[in-house]
Order: C-alpha cells, then sequence, then structure tokens
C-alpha cells in the first residue's frame, strides 16, 4: 500500500486525473466510499474526499456505521460520484484506510476540507493498493465503450481493479 503522494510519483498523469475528478466542481468534491460491514456485507455511503499534504483522506462522524467498519476492517473502495453529463470520465481507488489521530495532520486536513468539516468526525487516511481511470468512447451509441487506466502498488496483490 501506498500514499497518494507515491502513487502520484509514480503515475503523475493518472493521479492528476484522479485529483480532479475527486475535487470536481468547487473543488468540495464528493465521492461514494464502500466500507465492509461485520457480516462480511458491503456498504456504501457518500463521502467528501480531502487531499492535504499529497496526502487522501476521509472524514467520518463518530456515529456512522462506517466509522466502525473502517476500524474493524481497513478495506475501502473509493468511486467519484457520478457527474450528470452522460459518458463522464471515472475514478476509482482501493486499498486499506488508517485511523489518524495525529493532531497536527487532523489540523491540515480540517485547514484544506473544503466541506462543512466538524472536529468531532474521526480522520482516516486512505492508504492506496489498485487505482482506475475510466473515460468512454463513442459516447451515446452503439459503439460505446468503456476504455480503462489502471496502477496497482507495487507488491499488490492481483486481482480485479
Amino acid at each position: 500500500m501506498v500514499t497518494w503522494k507515491e502513487f502520484a510519483s509514480a503515475r503523475r498523469d493518472l493521479a492528476e486525473t484522479g485529483r480532479s475528478l475527486l475535487l470536481h466542481g468547487p473543488g468540495i468534491g464528493l465521492a461514494f466510499l464502500a466500507t465492509v460491514r461485520k457480516d462480511g456485507a458491503p456498504r456504501l455511503h457518500p463521502v467528501c474526499p480531502v487531499l492535504s499534504s499529497d496526502r487522501l483522506f476521509v472524514l467520518v462522524t463518530p456515529a456512522s456505521p462506517k466509522r466502525h467498519d473502517l476500524v474493524r476492517d481497513g478495506r475501502y473502495a473509493l468511486q467519484t460520484f457520478p457527474q450528470p453529463r452522460a459518458g463522464s470520465d471515472e475514478f476509482y481507488v482501493a486499498g486499506n484506510a488508517r485511523l489518524v489521530e495525529d493532531p497536527a495532520v487532523r489540523d491540515a486536513v480540517f485547514r484544506d476540507a473544503k466541506h462543512m468539516a466538524d472536529a468531532s468526525e474521526v480522520l482516516f487516511e486512505l492508504w492506496i493498493d489498485r487505482v482506475m481511470h475510466t473515460r468512454w468512447e463513442n459516447v451515446l451509441t452503439p459503439q460505446m465503450r468503456p476504455v480503462h487506466s489502471t496502477w496497482r502498488a507495487p507488491g499488490a496483490a492481483t486481482g480485479g481493479a
């Protein structure tokens, strides 16, 4: 697993695309965060990802089920929020979330957050195992097809994105 900075060093083009899709619009950004429930089923939540000091974070309210999921089993998948235009690009990142309690890191993330973050929120850094950018060709035609650009962290297990 690697940090956003390490991923960006390895694939600058893909990281720049990911940044623009994660922080679309006025820079607030929305994404879906998938976590693993205690019974092994997936759970899906909207979140506002934060890029701070070249690291990728999410803030989660203390009572949120996703907080408990990430503390118990840090596996996650983050998918950019769908755009209203047909054939819009998509960006996906997956790996393992790690709880961050360092006050200096928390302060920096709260400073960089573009949404209405609350000091009671729990901070997780999203460490990266794999990334996929999807763009679409021949949009709204019978020949419409996805074109994927993928990246895996060195030493990452093989499997689907």
